[in-house]
């Protein structure tokens, strides 16, 4: 016995030892925009490309094939754009292979980009946009380059002529960009035609909404920089859609009706280029239509199919036609309460439901080709995770990988093989080659090291417990504070989030842990964060559960979240803190007033604090208009609780955030002046929504030194 006492103390002694050899964290180890963050955080990257179907590693100085034959070098490609006199490329990182059977790659150029046929070598062709130039997009076929200067659309030929689609554009009239501030999915203004002979465009008239003053601190004398920003319930923008014929010049536009508080979204291409496909959504975004425009004449040709829902309709995805079938599409829909795949033919028949079941799928990558199977990402595994699947014309699904971790693969040109980058707790980062299809093999391409292995890295744990509504299980990550003691009592910060779209907790490379909460983990702090009710991929009802409340029922789960925390011996109750960024920001603003007696300390970042004073798409999806709804906003505008604010609150918000316009924090402040509260205050002046760079290191430093006084 008595060995085996000495025995433990000795083995404790090691550990110990060995736990003191390791490095302590810096912020700049754990924080993108730090010094040494991708020295000591990043794990070791590898750099693919598809080339058709086979895969080549890109370096800075050579591409290179996987039996390790070098395709071609940096100095091959300069030297033949040095003798065509085009300018050269400074590396190959960023390579692309547009064509799969042609030894053709596109290169990053000091002024634009080139094609170069290294087998040929000869540059099959170079283009150098303006340096205000904005929204590039290039298209393989027609070898055109799409792009907008001053809101103006442009078109740069294969031939080298640039033609005008528009002239007349400004900050009211906007061509070519992303509209409907990004929402549905949308994240940019041309598509091109699968010929590459028509360009589909938006254009955006905001010509009738409010302009938020922004203002430039940075002139000798502060400039104006207005930004159009419909706020929910008033007046919003009209948007229509164009096609611009590359070969004659015609502009027709599509015959949608009066885009007067409508959203037309997921735009697609017939394989044929005959016609156009668009999701039309009403303003209260509860009535979705597929709507066919004939893309030669403009006109309406049909409505496929109508889509309903007593709360909201959020169409993400535009239809993908079968590579193997023109006359058939798939679409995904939340219509059965989880987005799933469904096939449809032309006329707007629903041939059958392919994927089924209480997960969700979250990213459709492509199809196989010869085994006419689509091959896409979901959760089917476990709520955490995000694994590969194929699923048949007929409904069968097969898994893809291991079924573990969190998986984000890349498809190859026929769909027969995957690049799965993927990582788990257990796993730093993984790059394996898959052949899928009947006969399915894996080969490891590089498994990383871990870099946290050199550092003293905190215990986490990751679990469940019930929501407010007793019934659903919500997922948590707990980082217990590094050489964790569990006799003593901690100081605990709850780190929120809880908004719709993003999710916190997942079966990633350290279950998703931020830096920052490694970081209060080595300064002597529990770490606390939940997925609340109304977070994303856990189906239609867990998310539209705090509809026309936003932040209610959230709170309710995160004081759930609180009394686990209070359960827990090691958790100082007197001393809990929470922080939260954006719809964080608006939830640790809620906790703090709602609450006052839990927390001690806050800190809220770009804040919502009226969705009143948000936007037009987002704010109205989730809380309807404010004339619609006026006990939900009055319910959850924080103006109304300023006068119950007792712990410590410091708001921090970017000086030109166009996200969470500074009016949100601003009259805040003015409401607990009037309430005679006292929040403090802090601003990144210059910066937007969010802080990059340096200006992220010394946030993370602000917001930790306010914990290290009220907190500690």
């Amino acid at each position: 016995m008595k060995r085996v006492f000495f025995l433990a103390i000795g083995l404790s002694m090691v550990t110990s030892i060995m736990a003191q050899e390791k490095k302590l964290f810096t912020l700049d180890d754990l924080l993108p925009g730090g010094r040494t963050y991708f020295q000591h955080s990043v794990p070791e990257q590898a750099y693919y490309e598809w080339w058709g179907d086979e895969l080549v590693k890109l370096d800075i100085q050579s591409v290179t094939r996987q039996n390790g034959d070098t395709l071609f070098t940096l100095n091959d490609i300069n030297a033949i754009l040095k003798a065509q006199g085009s300018s050269t490329a400074s590396y190959l990182l960023t390579a692309e292979f547009p064509y799969a059977d042609r030894s053709i790659v596109n290169v990053e150029t000091g002024r634009g980009h080139a094609l170069v046929d290294w087998v040929a070598k000869s540059v099959v062709q170079t283009w150098e946009l303006p340096l205000d130039a904005e929204n590039e997009s290039f298209d393989n076929t027609s070898r055109c380059v799409a792009y907008t200067v001053n809101h103006n659309l442009k078109v740069l030929k294969s031939d080298g002529n640039v033609v005008d689609v528009s002239k007349d554009g400004c900050l009211d009239l906007v061509y070519g960009e992303s509209v409907h501030r990004n929402e549905f999915g949308i994240d940019h203004g041309t598509f091109w035609s699968p010929s590459g002979k028509l360009l589909a465009f938006y254009k955006m008239d905001q010509s009738m909404v409010t302009t938020y003053p922004q203002v430039d601190i940075s002139p000798r004398s502060a400039e104006l920089v207005p930004d159009k920003y419909p706020m929910a319930g008033e007046t919003s923008h009209k948007v229509t859609v164009g096609v611009f014929d590359i070969a004659t010049g015609r502009i027709i536009y599509l015959d949608a009706g009066d885009p007067t508080d409508r959203y037309f979204t997921n735009i697609a291409w017939s394989p044929d280029d005959q016609f156009i496909y668009m999701i039309e959504l009403n303003r209260d975004q509860n009535h979705a239509q597929l709507v066919r425009y004939n893309a030669t004449t403009g006109k309406k040709d049909a409505v496929l199919f109508d889509e309903k829902n007593d709360k909201y309709v959020e169409p993400m995805h535009p239809i993908q036609f079968l590579p193997w079938d023109s006359n058939k599409f798939i679409y995904q829909t939340r219509k059965d309460g989880y987005l799933h795949i469904y096939l449809y033919d032309t006329t707007g028949k629903e041939l059958k439901q392919l994927t089924k079941g209480t997960f969700e799928v979250i990213n459709v990558l492509g199809f196989n080709t010869k085994d006419k199977t689509i091959i896409y990402t979901s959760n089917e595994c476990n709520p955490l995770q995000q694994n590969s699947y194929a699923v048949d014309m007929k409904g069968k699904r097969t898994l893809l990988d291991e079924g573990s971790g969190w998986h984000t693969p890349r498809l190859s040109k026929s769909g027969g093989m995957l690049l799965d980058i993927w990582s788990s707790p257990e796993v730093c980062k993984k790059f394996d080659l898959r052949t899928i299809g009947k006969k399915m093999s894996t080969r490891n391409l590089l498994t990383s090291a871990e870099p946290w292995d050199a550092y003293q890295v905190p215990e986490m744990k990751v679990g469940t417990i019930k929501a407010a509504d007793g019934v659903t299980d919500l997922y948590y990550r707990l980082v217990l504070p590094t050489n964790f003691d569990p006799t003593k009592k901690y100081p605990t910060v709850v780190y929120v989030y809880g908004g719709p779209h993003a999710h916190d907790v997942d079966a990633s490379r350290h279950w998703g842990v931020r830096g920052w909460d490694i970081w209060m983990a080595q300064k002597g702090y529990v770490m606390f964060c939940l997925d609340n009710r109304g977070s994303e991929n856990r189906g239609l009802a867990f998310e539209q559960a705090t509809f026309r409340q936003l932040g209610v029922e959230e709170m309710k789960d995160q004081i759930k979240g609180v009394e686990f925390l209070k359960s827990l011996p090691y958790v100082d109750a007197n001393r809990l803190g929470v922080h939260g960024w954006s719809f964080g920001g608006f939830m640790t603003t809620s906790l703090m007033t709602t609450y006052p007696d839990v927390f001690k300390v806050g800190v809220a970042g770009g804040p919502v604090i009226d969705w009143k004073y948000y936007e037009v798409m987002y704010g109205e999806r989730y809380m309807d208009t404010p004339q619609t709804n006026p006990d939900g906003y009055q319910r959850t505008s924080l103006l109304n609780k300023a006068q119950n604010l007792k712990g410590k609150l410091l708001i921090i918000y970017g000086g030109n955030d166009d996200t969470c316009v500074p009016q949100h924090t601003l009259s805040f402040i003015r409401a607990c002046i009037d309430a005679d509260t006292y929040p403090d205050l802090f601003t990144y002046p210059g910066d937007g929504h969010n802080m990059m760079g340096t200006d992220r290191i010394h946030l993370h430093n602000k917001i930790t030194q306010y914990f290290e006084d009220y907190l500690k």
